[in-house]
């Protein structure tokens, strides 16, 4: 059976012919959310799994288990049965966590295979409204010559945005001080308030603020400008290139999944991906879909590792 789902999925082939030849899944599929309901991951992950339990003709429950920088989630998933019924969205995390946490009881590299990715968004570097930098090279060029003056807000320390903000200072050659946050909503507090200089951030969580000119986007951490900002120029438009940076989510299941159990869901994944309501759904919360083999996830994840591990190290970076 295995081979033959394997087959379907590798040739493209619609789900219906990766099911042909097993009764999986035969019961309601867990997917674990590592973190509280009504955010980005858990919204992403109730749109695309709202359509896959419709292909694969079985419930798909949602579970959010939050904490500890979503190792708690991660864990629950690595000492589930892996019988293909339990999964996680996993997000930047699984590639950062390990650099963060040196003392993890798992590790997420081996512990965790991937089943496929789902998307992401790119992140962009905001400043308030009445700041004196107009384009990204300004607030460069004034970090390079103030060492000692810019500061920038993130979510946590090793949130996406604190790590993304260390690549910026690395490929940019400039300094700023770091001021962590418990979260996201204090951080842009301060942003609007002038009291910070900058941040990176998923556009989602600041767009308001963009449309209504409190705040400015200088520019999105990517190769293109993102759907939400077309008219803010992309990192590879300032010839910064080392600094890409964004928010990402795929589903991942507990090591010796069954191999038709992950095509299986790997094919409701990309067929999901390729539905035009969700794709325009996603295209509104400034992402991008990804869709692709368990293989490519899987190798997407091990580059973000190894990137975020060298940022995580060389900024000597600790978790809170």
């Amino acid at each position: 059976m295995a081979l033959a789902a394997v087959a379907a999925v590798a040739a493209g082939l619609p789900l219906s012919s990766a099911l042909a030849q097993s009764d999986y899944p035969s019961k309601p599929i867990h997917v674990i959310v590592p973190y509280t309901p009504g955010g980005g991951v858990d919204i992403v992950t109730r749109l695309v799994t709202q359509k896959m339990s419709v292909l694969l003709k079985q419930t798909i429950i949602v579970e959010n288990k939050p904490g500890a920088a979503t190792n708690i989630g991660m864990e629950s998933t690595v000492r589930a049965e892996p019988d293909g019924y339990t999964l996680l969205t996993a997000s930047n995390t699984l590639a950062s966590n390990a650099a963060l946490f040196p003392n993890l009881s798992f590790d997420p590299a081996r512990d965790l295979i991937p089943v496929g990715s789902i998307g992401y968004a790119p992140l962009v570097v905001v400043v308030p409204q009445n700041s004196t930098f107009k384009t990204l090279p300004d607030l460069i060029a004034y970090g390079k010559a103030n060492p000692d003056k810019l500061s920038y807000g993130s979510a946590g320390n090793g949130s996406s945005g604190h790590l993304a903000s260390e690549l910026l200072k690395a490929e940019g050659g400039f300094d700023a001080l770091h001021i962590p946050y418990k979260g996201g909503a204090p951080a842009i507090t301060d942003l609007l308030g002038d009291r910070i200089s900058f941040m990176s951030i998923n556009p989602l969580e600041v767009i308001s603020h963009i449309q209504s000119g409190k705040l400015r986007a200088l520019a999105v951490l990517d190769k293109d400008p993102t759907p939400l900002l077309p008219n803010v120029p992309s990192a590879r438009s300032l010839q910064l290139p080392g600094s890409y940076a964004s928010v990402w989510w795929g589903l991942v299941g507990p090591k010796n999944m069954p191999a038709d159990a992950v095509n299986k869901l790997n094919a409701a994944l990309r067929q999901t991906l390729a539905d035009p309501a969700v794709v325009k759904r996603m295209g509104e919360l400034g992402a991008v879909v990804t869709p692709g083999t368990p293989a490519d996830f899987g190798n997407f994840v091990k580059a973000e590792t190894v990137k975020w591990t060298k940022v995580i190290k060389t900024a000597k970076i600790k978790a809170d």
